[in-house]
């Protein structure tokens, strides 16, 4: 898979944010030069409830790698699990993630990873900011006129530009 590199883009890196979810997994791909960021493309990748939960990582992975092919990124970013009251979410959850970090390392990226305290304050300058309020700011910091929708998409939009914020970090290998 060939990526466009960073001084075609103007010196900017192409960052993919990963928001994991069983149910939603909201992604985000961002350029930056480091100061200025402009959101390239994001949504969310939805599942059936009612499916087998392999079959919904399937769809899940699937759809990450149709982002990547699409949207080349050339580093991604995801947030880690966080420690949940419901054991058997939480579970899930891991495993999603374990979905996200495999389909990155598939395609040859590099992946970091932010605990939810640190992306929100990146972003909204408080670790713990409402999802509105996370909204809110990425919609300010990538010059949107809308904020960006789902709060899936928003929020994976986030860990991209947590991850752009702290670049200079090494990276998980």
């Amino acid at each position: 898979m060939s990526r466009k590199a960073p001084q075609e883009r103007g010196g900017a890196v192409r960052i993919l944010g990963i928001d994991c979810g069983s149910q939603a997994t909201g992604y985000g791909v961002i350029d930056t030069d480091g100061r200025r960021h402009r959101m390239v493309a994001c949504g969310a990748i939805r599942t059936d409830a009612e499916e087998e939960f392999a079959e919904r990582l399937r769809t899940i992975g699937t759809a990450l790698r149709q982002v990547i092919a699409e949207y080349q990124p050339e580093e991604a970013a995801v947030e880690d699990t966080f420690a949940a009251e419901n054991l058997r979410s939480a579970l899930k959850l891991t495993h999603v993630r374990g979905v996200a970090l495999f389909v990155c390392a598939e395609a040859g990226l590099p992946v970091a990873a932010y605990p939810p305290a640190q992306v929100k304050l990146a972003v909204a300058g408080n670790g713990r900011a409402a999802k509105q309020q996370v909204q809110w700011m990425t919609r300010a910091l990538l010059g949107l006129q809308e904020p960006p929708e789902p709060l899936d998409a928003s929020d994976a939009l986030a860990v991209a530009l947590c991850h752009a914020a702290r670049r200079s970090i090494p990276v998980l290998r």
